[in-house]
């Protein structure tokens, strides 16, 4: 199976070799394939010669990320082995380790993943512009460096006024061809019917990597053959579903990183229900003032949940707002209200003029095109 976005790999590389060196930075949602390319790059460079690190996971108090931070990397400690005493003193020696920090005779190479979540030290005293201070000494030091970020617009806010040494990458939509490549063995499907196949997954995955390996492997199913890509969503988003479970984290992560939680949830139930809509019709429904709903929807915008267009919001995410519809609620959906959900979402995404072709596998039902199956 391919890695997704493998093409972005000859783009950094080149950031990296540039002189002086960028500083490549991958913005992309959830499930677009960010910490995967880092792990490949990791790979293509060497673990001798890079440091992978999860910021989400690592950064807690200063002082341990520091320790954590030191402990798991290849690189000689270039900075005091005195313990820091204060998490001022933490911070400043994880800068100064990200700037001294040699691979042998070369400079080293870091992968920072989730690179924002180091504002977590900003609750810490002394640390009131950790990300500012982090954009800066990164840009002043002679290593070399690649950052990722599911928050594109808090990123693009950070490096507005950075040095030019950073490149921001936005992680495209997978292609047709690239989810190809990431389908997994199909014994002896035909190459006309993969095609079909990765078409039709790209867009009810809207090309993000997560809900394509997901979509493609359920597709795949104990059979090795190619699937019904309709069925195998509507498997994934029932209450035992593994996207069922991934949308609700995601949801969930986005939203505690915001301000509003309930007003927030509220807004994004209401557009689950119809969008686009404009501010005053969403005002309307949540009954608040439009000034009110204005702040609600750029806090929204802020953890890029919605998206405005020509004063009209909807969802970023499009399978996210068909997990809403579907679990948002008090009672968990049936297996048969998915289904009606998913073939509506599937008859909104999938080009109605393609061409009826009978997938392997296929179960009963009269099949149209783009494998959507008839409900009765």
């Amino acid at each position: 199976m391919m890695a997704p976005h493998a093409g972005l790999e000859r783009r950094i590389t080149a950031a990296l070799e540039a002189v002086p060196p960028r500083i490549p930075v991958l913005l992309g949602g959830c499930g677009t394939g960010r910490s995967t390319a880092l792990h490949a790059l990791t790979d293509r460079i060497g673990r001798d010669n890079c440091q992978y690190v999860d910021v989400e996971r690592a950064a807690s108090t200063p002082e341990r990320f520091f320790g954590s931070l030191v402990a798991s990397s290849p690189f000689p400690q270039s900075v005091s082995s005195d313990p820091p005493r204060t998490a001022r003193e933490a911070f400043d020696h994880t800068l100064a380790f990200f700037a001294r920090a040699r691979a042998g005779d070369r400079p080293a190479t870091f992968l920072l993943d989730e690179v924002l979540e180091l504002r977590t030290f900003e609750s810490f005293p002394g640390l009131r512009h950790v990300q500012r201070e982090l954009v800066q000494s990164l840009s002043d030091s002679g290593n070399r460096f690649v950052l990722t970020s599911r928050y594109i617009a808090r990123t693009h806010r950070l490096l507005r006024d950075a040095a030019a040494r950073f490149e921001v990458i936005h992680l495209p939509p997978l292609s047709p061809a690239e989810v190809t490549g990431m389908l997994p063995p199909m014994g002896d499907t035909a190459a006309e019917d993969r095609d079909f196949l990765s078409r039709t997954i790209q867009a009810l995955a809207d090309g993000r990597a997560t809900y394509v390996r997901a979509i493609s492997e359920a597709a795949a199913g104990v059979s090795g053959r190619a699937g019904d890509p309709i069925s195998a969503l509507t498997a994934l988003l029932t209450s035992e579903g593994t996207l069922t479970t991934w949308c609700g984290y995601r949801y969930e992560l986005r939203l505690h990183r915001a301000r509003g939680y309930g007003a927030l949830k509220a807004i994004l139930e209401i557009l689950a229900e119809q969008e686009p809509m404009t501010l005053t019709e969403i005002a309307q429904r949540l009954h608040r003032t439009p000034g009110s709903t204005k702040d609600y929807l750029s806090w929204l915008e802020d953890v890029d949940l919605v998206v405005s267009r020509q004063k009209r919001y909807s969802f970023t995410d499009p399978l996210l707002r068909l997990w809403v519809r579907l679990h948002c609620r008090p009672v968990p959906p049936s297996v048969d209200e998915v289904a009606r959900e998913v073939q509506s979402y599937a008859l909104s995404r999938l080009p109605q003029t393609e061409p009826s072709l009978a997938l392997a596998g296929a179960g009963a039902g009269e099949r149209k095109g783009w494998g959507i199956i008839e409900i009765d």
